[in-house]
């Protein structure tokens, strides 16, 4: 889950990304010595930042409540259906490019040509992305993103991290955020895009996941980590038994809530 999740997630998370990892790094320490004494809380959940992910959480709450749900209601009001749709498709289209290398670079060389006919087609027949003309003809979508080949190539997620904002992340999926935002911010700009209209079509699902938590935190920081195991394994070996969103290539949910 991202939780906030636009999806999720990431212009804005680029920028904090830096800050958060060198927070990380000299807290870090600290919470190892903590983790000695109460094993149970920092070794399970990898989360050495607590505290300040519980605040940055609370704050995304309050935040999405007073501001981002209202400007999605009043998105979805005025926005007719099938131009949300089209909307939808075109920002998805634009984040083709980065899962064509993404696959690349986990050795997947059929998703990232998939991706490249995907792009190649939907910006030509699919009018700039307007419609999806490659799923008509059978080429299906499967989003990567260089958290996700990193994984592929070893490097473990690290402490789990939440963005202000943009929500859930980890140290892993953060610096390739932010490493693709050095090279070049405009996949960047897109995925927060992608992002926020993701956001807007699953609006409900998401609010859900931590309204009947007892620990909404926890709730949703498990939600995240365990759809981005599916996400990085390809649904291999993964038990699922949550919804999967029309608009989304694998679940946001990953966990049901406590009740």
């Amino acid at each position: 889950m991202i939780e906030l999740l636009m999806t999720n997630r990431r212009l804005v998370g680029a920028c904090f990304a830096g800050a958060v990892v060198l927070l990380w790094a000299v807290t870090a320490p600290l919470a190892d010595d903590a983790s000695a004494v109460n094993e149970d809380i920092q070794a399970e959940s990898s989360d050495p930042l607590e505290g300040v992910n519980r605040f940055t959480s609370g704050f995304n709450r309050i935040f999405r409540d007073a501001v981002i749900d209202p400007v999605v209601d009043g998105y979805q009001y005025i926005t007719p259906p099938d131009f949300q749709q089209g909307i939808s498709n075109i920002f998805s289209n634009l984040s083709e490019p980065v899962t064509a290398v993404s696959s690349l670079l986990q050795g997947d060389a059929e998703n990232a040509g998939n991706a490249t006919k995907r792009f190649l087609m939907n910006s030509t027949v699919g009018i700039g992305g307007i419609g999806d003309a490659a799923k008509d003809v059978g080429i299906e979508q499967r989003k990567e993103d260089l958290g996700q080949a990193m994984a592929a190539n070893g490097v473990e997620s690290g402490p789990h991290i939440v963005l202000p904002i943009l929500g859930p992340s980890n140290l892993r999926d953060a610096t390739g955020d932010l490493l693709i935002g050095l090279a070049n911010p405009f996949p960047l700009a897109v995925q927060a895009a992608d992002g926020g209209v993701n956001y807007a079509n699953n609006q409900d699902a998401i609010k859900s996941l931590g309204a009947g938590a007892v620990d909404p935190y926890v709730a949703e920081r498990e939600a995240y980590e365990q759809n981005r195991n599916y996400l990085v394994t390809n649904g291999k070996d993964v038990e699922t038994d949550f919804p999967t969103f029309a608009s989304e290539p694998a679940p946001i949910l990953a966990t049901t809530p406590p009740k």
